[in-house]
């Protein structure tokens, strides 16, 4: 099967082609010809998603799902949230800006509570156009500094409820079984497998 996954960010495009398998043939917006900046402008993970997939659905006529991520921390009132790719000012996806900036917020909180919350829009063409959402919560705490050199983002300062280790440490095998976007990719991988029969 072929589907589009909204984005160019190689990590997200190696994590969910390991995710889905050889079922299924996942086409990156390069992969399409989309070189365009696709907005993300809205307030929720769930918009910014849909956002990127009608994008994508509108002008380019293929079944596409796009994900939204956040991480959520407690102590900052849910902060980064939605902004979490550019929550360091004047950046973009410059995660050690972006970890420096939460741990300084952080400072010495006690209450280091935080979830990586991922949401994906699915938009397919037949028989009728349609629209599903599916939602993946991983729950742990943030580290007082960084340890790990796998992964990207916020991975070496975030430490997955049950473990000891950030999934920085744990590697992309283990966190493929039990990250966020897994969860979320599992819910689509199920329904788009029941839809085939």
């Amino acid at each position: 099967m072929k589907i589009v996954f909204a984005t160019n960010n190689q990590h997200k495009l190696d994590e969910i082609r390991e995710i889905l398998g050889p079922r299924f043939e996942v086409l990156s917006l390069n992969d399409i010809g989309c070189h365009e900046d696709i907005p993300e402008d809205h307030d929720t993970l769930e918009e910014n998603s849909r956002q990127k997939a009608e994008y994508v659905f509108n002008r380019y006529g293929y079944d596409c799902f796009a994900d939204d991520t956040g991480l959520e921390v407690d102590a900052l009132g849910g902060a980064p949230g939605v902004h979490s790719a550019r929550y360091a000012e004047g950046t973009d996806h410059d995660s050690e800006a972006n970890m420096r900036k939460l741990l300084q917020e952080l400072g010495e909180n006690n209450n280091r509570n935080a979830r990586f919350r991922t949401v994906i829009t699915l938009l397919r063409k037949s028989p009728d156009p349609q629209c599903h959402v599916f939602e993946g919560i991983v729950n742990g705490h943030i580290a007082r500094e960084k340890s790990g050199t796998e992964g990207f983002g916020y991975d070496p300062i975030f430490v997955p409820e049950g473990y000891d280790q950030s999934f920085a440490e744990l590697g992309t095998d283990i966190k493929n079984e039990i990250s966020h976007r897994a969860r979320a990719t599992r819910k689509l991988v199920e329904f788009l497998r029941s839809e085939k029969g």
